[in-house]
């Protein structure tokens, strides 16, 4: 199976996501994730992309995002990027992509128990990240 049909999306866009990547020479690495690289996508689901590089801003993931939401598509475009982990921003990287999966899950799921287990990783999980996050901003910025 060719990488564009496993993703469901088409060559000419591929080629156009990974233009932009490679102009930006503090890139590493850039890998497509979640219910694309799993083959469980929708017609309408996002392009979830993990990007790492040890010189990489928060200028040049801005400027990465805008090029992404600038192309002709009708796909959104979610990047998880590594740069936060680096400056302690974000601590439990697992945690972290799990509360962006369920996420993702929400606009589709049918599943009552499936619903109920998203529900209790809300409550019981991603607050805590969310609330750890605002916590280490505020004692940035006090």
């Amino acid at each position: 199976m060719k990488l564009e049909e496993k993703l469901g999306i088409k060559k000419e866009l591929l080629i156009q996501i990974q233009s932009i990547f490679s102009k930006f020479k503090c890139v590493e690495t850039a890998v497509i994730f979640g219910s694309r690289a799993r083959g469980d996508y929708k017609y309408n689901s996002d392009i979830d992309i993990a990007v790492s590089g040890s010189n990489m801003t928060f200028r040049d993931f801005n400027l990465i995002c805008d090029e992404l939401n600038g192309l002709n598509t009708a796909f959104t475009f979610d990047l998880l990027e590594r740069l936060a982990f680096r400056h302690g921003f974000i601590t439990d990287g697992d945690d972290w992509i799990t509360m962006m999966l369920d996420r993702n899950r929400t606009s589709y799921v049918y599943d009552e128990k499936l619903a109920l287990e998203i529900f209790n990783n809300i409550k019981t999980r991603h607050i805590k990240l969310l609330n750890m996050l605002v916590e280490k901003f505020e004692t940035i910025l006090s």
